[in-house]
Order: C-alpha cells, then sequence, then structure tokens
C-alpha cells in the first residue's frame, strides 16, 4: 500500500492540464492512499468557492474528488503543532533587507506534517523553494542572493531545525505523477496520428506540467524523453 501526501501545487497543476482523472486509476493501481490536510484543501476548494470567481470550476474538480474518498483529507492537532513548528524554522532560514523571509507557507508545511505523521511513502510537491528548501539549502541562499541583488543572511540554526525535522521526506513532482501515468499506458487515448507519436504525447504532457507550475526544467524533459524513448 504506497501512501502520497500533496501538496496545493500538483493538485492545481494536474487540474489545469484537465488530467486530475489521473489520479483515479493511479491509486487504483498502486492500491494507493492519497491525502491533503485540511489547509491544502482550503486552498484548492474552500477559498476558491467562498472569495473569489476565479478557480471556482476547478475547486468544484477538486472537490468531487474528495467527496468520493480519492482524496482524503486529513487535519488534526498533532499536525498543526508540528506544521507550526517547520513553518517557524524554515521562515527563519533566511533574511533580507532586516526581516526573516516568508518562503513557505503554512498549507504546505501541514502537508509535510502529514507526511511524517503517515510515514508516508513521497511528498507531492511542485514548489521549488520547498523542495530547495528541503534538498539544498546552500543552492536556494546563492538563488536569493541572485534574485533580490541584496546581501541575504543565512541562520543556521533554523536550517538546522528544518533540515532534523526534513532530512527523510522523499519528494515527487506531478512531473513524475504524469510519466508514470504514461508509461502506464493511461495517456495512449491522447496518442496522435503522426510520427513519433508516443514522443509527442509525452513531450506535450511534460511542458504542459512545467507551464502549469511544476518545478521542472528543460533539460530534465528532455532526459526524460531520451529515457522513455
Amino acid at each position: 500500500m504506497k501512501t502520497l501526501v500533496f501538496d496545493t501545487g500538483p493538485i492545481i497543476t494536474l487540474t489545469m492540464n484537465n488530467l486530475l482523472w489521473l489520479l483515479e486509476p493511479l491509486k487504483k493501481m498502486g492500491k494507493a492512499n492519497f491525502y491533503i490536510t485540511d489547509l491544502v484543501k482550503k486552498e484548492l476548494v474552500d477559498n476558491p468557492l467562498t472569495k473569489t470567481k476565479r478557480f471556482k470550476f476547478e475547486a468544484l474538480q477538486v472537490l468531487n474528488y474528495i467527496e468520493s474518498g480519492i482524496l482524503e483529507v486529513i487535519g488534526n492537532d498533532e499536525i498543526k503543532n508540528q506544521a507550526e513548528r517547520l513553518l517557524s524554522a524554515a521562515n527563519g532560514c533566511f533574511k533580507a533587507f532586516g526581516h526573516d523571509m516568508s518562503l513557505v507557507h503554512a498549507a504546505e508545511m501541514s502537508a509535510i506534517a502529514l507526511y511524517m505523521q503517515k510515514n508516508a511513502d513521497a511528498f507531492v510537491v511542485d514548489e521549488k523553494t520547498t523542495r530547495l528548501l528541503i534538498e539544498n539549502p546552500r543552492k536556494l541562499h546563492h538563488i536569493l542572493r541572485h534574485n533580490l541583488h541584496t546581501k541575504v543572511e543565512l541562520n543556521s540554526n533554523s536550517m538546522k531545525d528544518f533540515h532534523k525535522m526534513t532530512k527523510n521526506v522523499r519528494m515527487i513532482r506531478s512531473v513524475e505523477l504524469v510519466t508514470v501515468a504514461y508509461e502506464k499506458g493511461l495517456l495512449d487515448k491522447y496518442l496522435p496520428h503522426m510520427a513519433d507519436s508516443r514522443k509527442e504525447l509525452l513531450e506535450s504532457v511534460l511542458w504542459g506540467v512545467k507551464l502549469n507550475g511544476s518545478a521542472v526544467t528543460k533539460k530534465e524533459i528532455e532526459q526524460i524523453l531520451r529515457m522513455e524513448a
């Protein structure tokens, strides 16, 4: 039984590419559990339905997958408390212009907390900043200095605290999910009648998720295409 915990971003990416339907066959094939937190649900569903006209239809699509049990929503005090610790450490790692930099949000930290609680197999996250903060904070430090054109201070204590909590977090992106779906033939109904049809299909879906939020580079897309050729 596989357990995946989703951040907001990958669900949005799949929805914007009309690929949210992939969750059901992937869940069945892998006999998997797909979880989101109540804060992630708030970003995906509650806010769009109550605060804005934009993305209401996308929110209804996600809500349908929640109500059908494909995505299970979990929230409890343990997750809330752990998320607060993660958020405090993460947003204390860097300082610029005399202030701590708020690099991550409560919803994604709640998802990591749920990942820990469930001892999940993967945290599905597309956000580049979150991934770098977990995998390569020194590279993130370099990027921040370059992009902001100012001195960015590093708080070693906060970084050590965050790393200690997240060092065992295994992450995948929506790009990996759609690649698995491609490998399992779930996207074959979109195969075009043209030369190199499988490559065209895979390339189109990879660029689709990239342009709708998945942190994947052109080089990585090219590498996936070579591997799947």
